[in-house]
């Protein structure tokens, strides 16, 4: 199988389920968001590293991610071919969201003043990660889909992206912080 199959050479891309539209439409354009939010998590988990407890928490985040791009990818008529949890976001994959946001949330002091991103590797890729996934629900506001949780999803994902984080400063500093430089 070769990895190029050239119909994308007029400027249009497949839906699942079948279907073209413009490389160009608002929901490729989410889609391609999407994908560099995955890819940036991907970074992010690199610099975690496998030791980390948060390593395998990212796995699952990319993971869903395949779940929103395919629901993205749907044209509406074929919604209801959709899986809910293998191709259709769901209430459930928001709460979890949250759930995880609360559970590491008690293992962190929360910040009084703005985050200067950029304390550790693995906090600044989750930090660029957030920005990315934000980028995503701003286009996501953008694009009908009706009684969807994409938008939900994309919003909490983005809290845990912040929240991972700082957990991940924590991890990397578990003595005290480095006193600032005078200037």
């Amino acid at each position: 199988m070769r990895i190029y199959t050239k119909r994308g050479d007029d400027g249009t891309t497949g839906l699942l389920f079948g279907g073209r539209v413009q490389k160009s439409a608002k929901r490729i354009e989410l889609n391609g968001a999407v994908d560099e939010a995955q890819a940036a998590l991907g970074v992010a988990r690199a610099s975690l590293g496998a030791a980390s407890d948060l390593h395998d928490v990212v796995v699952s985040l990319e993971r869903d991610l395949w779940v929103l791009m395919a629901e993205v990818a749907t044209a509406p008529a074929n919604r209801k071919k959709l899986v809910p949890g293998q191709s259709l976001v769901t209430a459930e994959m928001v709460t979890a969201l949250e759930s995880r946001i609360d559970e590491l949330s008690e293992r962190m002091v929360m910040p009084t003043e703005f985050v200067v991103p950029g304390e550790t590797v693995a906090s600044a890729a989750l930090d660029v990660a957030r920005t990315v996934i934000r980028r995503a629900e701003r286009v996501a506001v953008s694009v009908p889909m009706g009684d969807s949780f994409v938008l939900a999803y994309l919003n909490r994902l983005s809290d845990l992206a912040w929240t991972m984080a700082r957990v991940a400063e924590g991890e990397d500093h578990r003595m005290a912080r480095r006193p600032k430089k005078e200037t």
